[in-house]
């Protein structure tokens, strides 16, 4: 064998040792950088809590329309919410603030629950004035009981309740219904207010997210239908340091409102216009929190614009730009 033959298979060798070499440690760069790059995706991901907040479905199986409610569509409404939420995700949980059902049955909560039992995300839900019935069999312990038979998520001892969703953030659901008289004002009962006190000087360090369907914040003055003990909580609220963010409903209307360190986030209705929900993004980090806000309308616009004619004043209900689509950031209080 010639010398040049040699030579080169030498070469060749030492060629395909580095080849098999450079692989070997691409890869392995490959797999760091991945898992680098997946570390920070994840930590992201830890900081970011997405909710979508639904309210005043106000669902019914048997009822005509009113002259604002569309009662008629209310499953047709409900479904569409239920597959847009299925399809635009990932969602750490979903929220029902109240008003789940027009008039309190039993037999109408079961049917709803038939219906959201389709949604492939966790949820919640909390009491509506419509959803507990007075002197009738819909109390609130039944309410409890029908959903927690379908969502283990409810299976509460109180139906107010909190649960955390993940570490940094703790969701506090408020029982704001008066149900030992007839009445669409709210309040917030002795016993509950001093558990909220417990709960926000245990979670002192983490952002709240406060969800009652009587609002804490009225978007429009309305003395027959506000919380009579709402300067009360608002102050108790107003303790916590860190961000607080109140998802609310019951007024069937599109408005956002800041004070300081707390964001209060009104939720129009399924049955009346403009037929939405809400998406809200949250991002955390040491010094601000972000909070993105989206108002998301029903995709059946025939429904919709019947709805609209139903109403006088409907651009109150549909909110300014700025309540329906907005990015707040919120700080500490010192």
């Amino acid at each position: 064998m010639n010398y040049y033959k040699i030579q080169g298979m030498k070469r060749y060798r030492k060629e395909k040792k580095e080849s098999f070499f450079s692989k070997i440690v691409n890869f392995i760069l490959t797999i760091i950088i991945a898992c680098a790059i997946g570390s920070q995706v994840c930590t992201a991901a830890n900081n970011n809590l997405r909710i979508a907040q639904v309210s005043d479905a106000h669902f019914s199986s048997f009822e005509d329309n009113t002259s604002y409610k569309f009662l008629k569509k209310s499953g047709d409404l409900l479904n569409d919410v239920i597959f847009q939420i299925n399809t635009s995700g990932p969602y750490d949980f979903v929220i029902f603030t109240g008003d789940l059902i027009n008039v309190p049955k039993v037999s109408e909560l079961e049917i709803f629950t038939s219906h959201v039992q389709n949604l492939i995300y966790p949820w919640y839900a909390i009491d509506g004035n419509h959803d507990i019935s007075i002197d009738g069999p819909l109390t609130k312990r039944k309410f409890l009981d029908v959903l927690s038979n379908v969502n283990d998520n409810m299976n509460q001892k109180n139906i107010y309740y909190a649960f955390t969703p993940k570490k940094g953030f703790r969701v506090i659901c408020l029982d704001s219904i008066i149900d030992y008289k007839l009445t669409a004002n709210g309040e917030i009962s002795n016993e509950q207010f001093l558990w909220l006190q417990e709960e926000l000087t245990k979670y002192e360090n983490d952002i709240v997210i406060v969800c009652t369907h009587v609002p804490i914040i009225e978007p429009y003055s309305s003395s027959s239908h506000k919380m009579l003990n709402e300067y009360e909580v608002r102050k108790l609220l107003k303790t916590h340091k860190n961000p607080i963010i109140v998802l609310q409903g019951h007024y069937h209307t599109t408005k956002i409102k800041q004070d300081d360190n707390m964001l209060v986030i009104s939720c129009p209705s399924l049955v009346t216009y403009p037929n939405a929900f809400r998406v809200i993004n949250i991002h955390s980090n040491k010094n601000r929190t972000l909070v993105d806000v989206y108002l998301k309308e029903t995709n059946l616009k025939d429904i919709q614009a019947r709805s609209k004619m139903r109403l006088m004043g409907s651009e109150r209900l549909y909110g300014d730009e700025n309540d329906r689509n907005a990015s707040f950031k919120l700080g500490r209080k010192e």
